[in-house]
């Protein structure tokens, strides 16, 4: 697509802050730049575009592009070529920001909350939406997530098989991010007798095999079930219903073993819940004694990734950008068409960049994957992926703000599964 001169005016920087929802009383100074080099490639090239900076700490700016004037008409939103589209930009220069970027789960890892209440009870002074979670598919634990989530080196969620899986990983310490596939394994093996069986899901609720709902004994079950490792961080207590369920101490060892599932962990335990026929093999391997669970986690080479302290994972879908060059493929249905967005990646100097796409609105009418990607090459992202989006997409400030505008009613905040923070330190 063909770029165009950016034309900057103060009214038009004045909209645009308000259409973002960056308060103009008592905050921070913001400045509009003027430039002559190309705007962002979305829309047609003679588009009006403002960018207002808005500097949130040392090594830390918001900028926020406005880039066409006109409402869209209605029923046009998911084709105009004259926008409007609003971006908001959220950049980290690690050489110069004091703190650190994290994910957050919250309270636990199955329930949701709002985007701007993770960030401000996490003391964070910025953050955006992030993993694809179960929502409105498991009311129970809505915010169960939907492929890799890691938190402070420890493997919460497993990486899906799905090639269209992007992953993010964060290593808090060093501020160094980068974007994937990653894979895993996991195995559970009895220390005395040596016999073991596969993980298949950490913190997932296991389903009962159809043909064995029924059944109050799991253990006679004919058909294959689930076998799945549960942590503290799931929630107060592990998914119920029938199966088995062996609950671990910090060395592994067997604490109890029930012939039900569902119980509340201490911040020491783990427990491995089985469904089906896969009840018999877990009481065989885990019933009594010690048993090492191991995870493992590969990058996309088939390399490991050490599961160490500060480091931190979430899920997205789809690379947007790859050795700065756009890999997202092509694609029809309501997932391809325009939508809000989020993105995060890394520029070729290092920085880190978290982005929201406002979108199903006449002021902000949103972008197809294309132009997600096209929009994250201009922000000069080598490497960026796409988060979830949607009613999701939100970014907010330390005291609870809002920056951007949810496309839900009202603009109301959905209840998200987790959230990328920058959380300010020393």
């Amino acid at each position: 697509m063909t770029t165009s001169a950016r034309v900057f005016t103060v009214a038009v920087a004045v909209a645009g802050i308000l259409a973002s929802g960056i308060p103009t009383a008592g905050a921070a100074p913001v400045s509009t730049r003027t430039a002559v080099i190309g705007g962002l490639p979305i829309g047609d090239a003679d588009l009006a575009e403002t960018r207002t900076d808005r500097a949130l700490a040392r090594g830390v700016t918001l900028t926020t592009i406005v880039r066409g004037t006109e409402p869209a008409p209605p029923d046009q939103i998911n084709t105009t070529p004259r926008g409007p589209w609003v971006v908001n930009v959220l950049t980290i220069d690690p050489r110069k920001a004091k703190g650190h970027l994290k994910t957050t789960y919250g309270a636990d890892l199955a329930g949701v909350e709002k985007t701007s209440d993770l960030v401000k009870s996490s003391g964070a002074l910025a953050g955006v939406n992030a993993s694809f979670f179960t929502f409105t598919a498991n009311p129970q634990y809505p915010g169960d997530p939907v492929g890799l989530g890691i938190s402070d080196g420890k493997l919460l969620s497993e990486p899906l098989t799905d090639p269209t899986e992007a992953n993010l990983l964060i290593d808090a310490k060093s501020n160094k991010v980068v974007t994937g596939h990653l894979r895993w394994t996991g195995t559970v093996r009895n220390r005395s007798t040596g016999g073991q069986l596969p993980l298949e899901f950490v913190n997932h609720p296991p389903v009962v095999p159809t043909a064995c709902a029924t059944l109050p004994d799991q253990t006679t079950c004919t058909v294959p079930g689930d076998v799945v490792r549960f942590t503290p961080e799931f929630a107060a207590m592990t998914p119920a219903g029938a199966g088995v369920e062996v609950v671990l101490d910090r060395r592994g060892c067997v604490v109890r073993t029930s012939s039900t599932r569902g119980t509340a962990l201490t911040a020491s335990q783990t427990s491995l819940q089985a469904t089906g026929q896969d009840t018999v093999a877990l009481l065989k391997v885990a019933g009594k004694g010690c048993v090492r669970t191991d995870v493992a986690v590969q990058d996309e080479s088939g390399h490991k990734v050490p599961l160490h302290s500060g480091l931190y994972g979430a899920t997205g879908r789809y690379q947007l950008t790859k050795n700065g060059e756009i890999v997202v493929p092509g694609g029809t249905g309501s997932f391809f068409d325009r939508n809000p967005r989020t993105i995060a990646g890394t520029t070729r100097d290092g920085k880190i960049v978290l982005a929201t796409i406002d979108g199903r609105q006449t002021t902000s009418v949103g972008t197809t994957m294309a132009e997600t990607a096209a929009v994250a090459k201009a922000l000069g992202l080598r490497d960026s992926i796409n988060l979830d989006g949607g009613g999701s997409t939100a970014m907010a400030l330390q005291d609870g703000t809002v920056v951007n505008h949810p496309s839900n009613t009202g603009g109301a905040e959905r209840l998200v599964g987790d959230a990328v923070i920058f959380v300010p330190g020393k």
